[in-house]
């Protein structure tokens, strides 16, 4: 009797064992069984091929084994080429599914990757050599120690190993960068000169320091030390090993970067926008649609952004004569404002740890008084903290890092204080609720916390809806009473109209063949920024064409959107739950926001 039962038991042991094989299989080969399993599987699929993006998020932070923590992403060619045909092929399998047979969340998250991945596959098949793996913004010469130093976990001893054996990557990280770099070469496809003289001055001072004072060597030494019950014998031995393994991996890496871009100087000629590229303006239709997410032609957005320019100069004209400011072009009456020693903060340490300061403390105070505009918040914190300075050069005004998925790393309000005349007194304010709240870390942060969906919704940005949120949420602090102060309102207008002036330059350069120097000027004039801040701004849009277009046209769906359910709702109206249809259902292009919109009006008010 006993061997008959396990000798059932045994069958049925190996049947499940099989059942189970079939299942892993199916979801890892096939067609999943459910499209929720296939949302995973993608995901998946997409994080396991980069190491960094994992330890960025560090969703698998809690497993006992290790297997990414000590690799960095490869890039090569040959993995370029694969990329492309694992999204080809991930957007076959999603067509399989019967869009009809699903409704509520899961039709908007077939909706969205669908989207996603139509664009990522044109980009593939048309476009992966096109842009600049190497460039003054976000170029691997600064973004793997910007890795390094703020996104690598320090928590242990564990957690130092991993960060030696991703310094021993680096060579392999730069020489696949150069492949990447010959290829798009072949093509014809080269970064404007400027990038290329940039990116080879900072390279040359990163190695230029002596190693012990390199911020891949400082920084982790000062992590370190902040770490309890470090063992002591492995902390006296670990500067050694630090500095050799920076000397013997680190700088050759870098120096093999700097002998191609020192040959590129030869070849690399112009400063011109992408139309002069192979195929540059059909290049360039595309980038437009890929940022803003919408079907607006490179025209359109110019004349959208022209107009734009002219109202909001005519408000802050307004507002400039009401104290005083009365004579000449509205933008030479701002660039006096940034000189008067009122609204400057002292050039030296201590003056920029004061603009820290102030940014904190500005923070603090909206995050006090937002009841009547969320009913939802984030839990993740956020912190105000000065760019790297080795990271300055080059680098935004300010930018925001988000938090983990795990808790252990909060979200970071970086401020660039290279220059402190960049942040006047009356522009405070405007850039700590873009960055941090109600902005970038308020509609990340509950992103990340999105639950109930899959993987992927919690973490695909979509320009032209997070950068729009953010500068939406700008004039929605003005709205709530934040920037009573006639110059705290100036600088509002001010930000905004840099945003609709970027309209205007980057399709002047890229579509109508400005000139940099006559976007520079045309810049310059419109907004009364300092000319510091305007010349990076013009080489960004250089090198990542496009992107700067989806802030303002983000920012104005989302107002449509707002004015659209206040006339459709009337008294019913309420702002808190305006703002969760738009943030609980995470990123998204703007023409399925707009449909999501509608459908909620439909329930509200059939």
């Amino acid at each position: 009797m006993i061997r008959s039962i396990l000798k059932w038991f045994s069958i049925v042991v190996v049947v499940l064992a099989l059942l189970a094989g079939a299942l892993v299989a199916n979801v890892l080969w096939f067609k999943p069984v459910t499209l929720n399993l296939f949302f995973e599987r993608t995901f998946m699929r997409f994080a396991l091929d980069s190491p960094q993006t994992l330890t960025m998020v560090g969703v698998l932070d809690g497993l006992p084994i290790k297997f990414y923590q000590g690799k960095l992403d490869e890039v090569s060619v040959a993995q370029t080429e694969r990329l492309g045909q694992f999204v080809e092929d991930s957007l076959a399998t999603l067509r399989r599914y019967d869009r009809e047979r699903y409704e509520g969340q899961q039709a908007l998250s077939y909706d969205i990757l669908e989207w996603y991945l139509t664009n990522e596959v044109e980009r593939g098949r048309r476009w992966a050599w096109h842009y600049f793996p190497l460039q003054q913004m976000y170029g691997v010469d600064s973004s793997l120690p910007r890795f390094m130093t703020q996104m690598h976990p320090i928590r242990n001893e564990r957690d130092v190993d991993f960060y030696l054996q991703r310094l021993s990557a680096f060579p392999a990280a730069f020489s696949g960068t150069v492949e990447r770099l010959q290829e798009s070469e072949r093509r014809g496809v080269l970064a404007p000169r400027f990038s290329v003289e940039m990116t080879l001055a900072s390279m040359r001072e990163f190695i230029a320091q002596p190693v012990t004072e390199n911020p891949l060597y400082v920084e982790l030494l000062n992590r370190v030390d902040a770490i309890e019950n470090f063992p002591a014998q492995r902390r006296e031995r670990l500067p050694d090993e630090l500095a050799e393994s920076i000397k013997t991996y680190v700088y050759p890496a870098y120096e093999t970067l700097i002998a191609y871009q020192e040959g590129l100087l030869d070849r690399a000629h112009s400063n011109d926008g992408v139309w002069r590229l192979p195929e540059g303006d059909a290049y360039y239709a595309w980038q437009v649609r890929s940022h803003t997410t919408t079907d607006y032609s490179p025209a359109e957005i110019h004349a959208m952004g022209r107009a734009e320019v002219a109202r909001i100069e005519a408000e802050m004209d307004e507002i400039l004569c009401s104290e005083g400011y009365c004579e000449g072009p509205v933008g030479e009456r701002m660039q006096a404002l940034h000189t008067e020693p009122r609204f400057l903060f002292e050039d030296s340490d201590e003056g920029r740890e004061a603009i820290l300061e102030a940014y904190r403390e500005i923070v603090a105070e909206i995050e006090a008084g937002l009841d009547d505009w969320f009913d939802r918040r984030p839990v993740a914190a956020v912190e105000v903290q000065r760019t790297p300075v080795h990271a300055q050069v080059g680098a935004a005004r300010a930018y925001y890092a988000p938090p983990s998925f795990d808790g252990s790393r909060p979200g970071v309000f970086f401020a660039n204080l290279h220059n402190v005349e960049e942040h006047p007194r009356f522009g405070l304010r405007t850039l700590a609720y873009h960055e941090a709240t109600p902005g970038h870390h308020f509609q990340i942060a509950l992103q990340t916390e999105l639950r109930g969906v899959p993987m992927f919704r919690r973490m695909i940005p979509f320009t032209a809806y997070a950068e729009g949120w953010a500068l939406y949420a700008e004039q929605l602090a003005w709205e709530a009473g934040f920037q009573d102060d006639p110059y705290d309102n100036l600088g509002r207008l001010q930000a905004e109209q840099f945003r609709a002036v970027r309209l205007v330059v980057d399709t002047g350069m890229h579509y109508k063949r400005w000139s940099r120097e006559q976007a520079i000027e045309y810049m310059y004039a419109k907004t009364g920024m300092p000319l510091s801040e305007v010349t990076r701004e013009i080489q960004r849009y250089l090198v990542i064409p496009g992107q700067a277009l989806a802030y303002k046209v983000g920012m104005i769906k989302m107002l449509e959107l707002r004015e659209l359910a206040q006339s459709r709702l009337g008294e019913d109206f309420d702002i808190r739950e305006f703002h969760n249809v738009v943030l609980l259902n995470g990123a998204m292009p703007l023409d399925i926001l707009e449909q999501v919109v509608h459908d909620w009006l439909a329930d509200e008010r059939p």
